[in-house]
């Protein structure tokens, strides 16, 4: 087992890891705990009772959060001639097509969403393995791949995320800052979970959630109490 550093130290020392908490008096555990110098990622784990290796198992969806996610999105827009306008319009940070799918091939990745037409998949398809393991391959499921250009890139601008449970059954990712307050935290936490909630299996038995937590970059986990929030 690792040495604790001094800051692992002082943050163990201000909660009890062995309890669980509300959303908000663990978002503002998580304040206090974090010593990052910059502002740190609010992510969340909640882990699922399902197998993701079954097809019907897999959980996966879009979520706006009410408050953002604290950054601004990077979005790059891959599209035909007649849809960039609209695509630039709507805030998109890049827009085209052929030059940006090469710049891909050559290892650029410096965006966080692609956006992109159901008729310019046949050319995206191919850097399926560039974007697959970095989760930037758009998907009509995540609303990624539409012909509203203008409507999807302002969604994902003001905080629409996508999420999927992973192979160990745990949905992870980033809702917010910890310079937000803990009722933002919150707030984009519980909007997270109603939606996962909807999202349950027919197939899935036993317990659906089975735990759920909150932390920050560097910080440790806040367990929160389920039964203040299921």
């Amino acid at each position: 087992m690792g040495k604790l550093t001094k800051n692992r130290k002082a943050a163990l020392a201000k909660y009890d890891n062995t309890k669980s908490y509300s959303l908000v008096d663990a978002a503002k555990i998580l304040k206090d705990i974090t010593f990052t110098k910059f502002d740190a990622s609010v992510d969340i784990d909640i882990r699922l009772g399902v197998d993701p290796r079954k097809s019907d198992q897999m959980v996966r969806g879009v979520v706006a959060l009410p408050h953002g996610v604290g950054k601004d999105v990077r979005v790059l827009v891959l599209c035909p001639p007649d849809k960039e306008e609209e695509a630039k319009a709507a805030g998109a940070d890049y827009v085209g097509m052929d030059e940006y799918i090469t710049k891909i091939e050559g290892g650029w990745t410096d965006i966080d969403v692609i956006i992109t037409t159901p008729t310019a998949m046949a050319k995206v398809g191919r850097l399926g393995k560039i974007l697959g393991p970095r989760g930037l391959m758009p998907n009509p499921k995540s609303g990624t791949v539409t012909m509203e250009i203008g409507k999807a890139v302002k969604e994902v601008k003001a905080g629409k995320i996508d999420f999927k449970v992973d192979k160990t059954g745990i949905i992870h990712t980033s809702i917010g800052k910890i310079s937000f307050s803990p009722e933002k935290i919150a707030e984009n936490a519980m909007e997270l979970i109603n939606v996962v909630q909807k999202l349950k299996p027919a197939s899935a038995k036993g317990t659906y959630i089975k735990s759920i937590s909150l932390s920050s970059t560097m910080s440790p986990g806040v367990s929160i109490d389920k039964t203040t929030v299921i």
